[in-house]
């Protein structure tokens, strides 16, 4: 009992206090596409938008698939190849999670990794990015 206390005490103390701006660095478990924890602490990958884990969705032939479950397996296997995980704070949203940029230990940007490769999308509502969608561009520029 004495060591289970100990652990979580030393757990507590490895995870950031809520609003700090210090780095989060460590070993990430992914709880949906957008979101991934580290020591306990919830943090919400800044500027994307990812399916939530029961979300389905259909491919190009109209096959329904879960979509949200492929997205937060694409991110853990990402992350599983370069561990350890580090996180700059920006805020804290509306469920209490801390919302950051992430990184993995090779330095590659998570969410841009997740947008990249299709597990995500850009959420311009937060992040500074820009967006037009492929065929309003073109209907733009004919």
């Amino acid at each position: 009992m004495k060591r289970v206390l100990l652990a979580a005490a030393a757990a507590l103390l490895a995870a950031p206090a809520l609003g700090s701006n210090e780095t989060i660095i460590g070993r990430a478990s992914v709880i949906d596409a957008d979101t991934i924890e580290i020591h306990g602490q919830r943090i919400r990958l800044f500027g994307v938008d990812a399916p939530e884990g029961r979300q389905t969705c259909q491919d190009a032939d109209g096959k329904t698939y879960r979509c949200g479950q492929k997205s937060s397996f694409a991110l853990d296997n990402f992350i599983a190849q370069a561990q350890p995980v580090y996180c700059e704070p920006l805020d804290i949203d509306r469920y209490n999670r801390v919302v950051a940029t992430c990184s993995n230990a090779e330095g590659k940007d998570i969410g841009a990794w997740l947008v990249r490769n299709g597990h995500a999308v850009d959420y311009t509502r937060y992040s500074t990015g820009t967006f037009i969608n492929p065929w309003e561009f073109r209907a733009l520029h004919r």
